[in-house]
């Protein structure tokens, strides 16, 4: 048996603690958090606390909070053989300032507290110092994922960025073809199928061999016809996006 404390009531914090919280080998000692309101959702499952003197002994303490906040709040955390270890996909491991072991606990997806997900499925990337805590980690996310990755900081830095571009600016795109339905009453439900077409065939395939497209074909007649009907943002990003298409499949500009 494993035992985590948790710190933070985030979107992975919560989503962390609901998944300790029913399995068979780990045991969830205490959650913290500095406001007691944000503990009322597991205040009869589990310990909680709001100070950072008052956390028990576990096997592992898992910071689930702002990047900016890593440094400063894992220096307050005393004990020279306490594992503390952050869920940031850009921060180093050497933005913890504890005294004791550090790692680094990632799980590669985007959380939402009312969206539920199966932790089984979500890569996790861990990184310590050392091979003795690198193996407990291991341990533990392997309790709870089929996807588990040894990822140093330097590698989890560009994984970082690239799990930004395939889904924050993504998903910004899709607000773009969501405003541009809402503004002539097109039901963006129509986009619905041809976004999980795309997202199956990238799982399967290599990105460039499936990309499509006016920009991939050169077809300079849609795309100046899609510039007229366009304005501001919109029209910019995608002049950019299709030059860059252009350019990676050869056409000419």
């Amino acid at each position: 048996m494993i035992s985590v404390i948790i710190l933070g009531t985030g979107n992975v914090g919560t989503h962390l603690i609901t998944t300790f919280l029913v399995s068979k080998n780990i045991e969830l000692v205490q959650v913290y958090s500095r406001k007691e309101s944000s503990l009322k959702f597991i205040k009869d499952k589990v310990a909680t606390t709001t100070k950072v003197n008052g956390l028990k002994e576990a096997d592992v303490y898992i910071i689930a909070i702002s990047d900016d906040d890593i440094p400063e709040f894992s220096s307050r955390i005393a004990g020279e053989n306490k594992l503390i270890v952050h869920t940031s996909g850009s921060a180093s491991i050497h933005a913890l300032k504890n005294d004791g072991n550090k790692g680094v606990f990632y799980p590669l997806q985007t959380f939402s507290k009312k969206q539920s997900v199966d932790f089984s499925t979500i890569p996790i990337c861990i990184e310590a110092e050392n091979e003795k805590d690198l193996l407990l980690l291991e341990r533990l996310a392997n309790n709870i994922s089929n996807n588990v990755f040894i990822i140093d900081s330097e590698q989890r830095k560009r994984l970082h960025i690239a799990a930004v571009f395939t889904n924050n600016f993504v998903n910004h795109l899709y607000k773009m073809s969501y405003d541009i339905c809402k503004e002539y009453n097109i039901p963006f439900e129509t986009l619905h199928p041809l976004i999980i077409e795309t997202a199956q065939k990238v799982v399967t395939n290599h990105p460039k061999v499936i990309q499509t497209g006016p920009a991939h074909r050169n077809d300079t007649k849609t795309i100046n016809a899609h510039l007229k009907l366009l304005s501001g943002e919109q029209k910019e990003i995608y002049q950019l996006l299709t030059e860059s298409i252009k350019k990676t499949y050869g056409a000419k500009l």
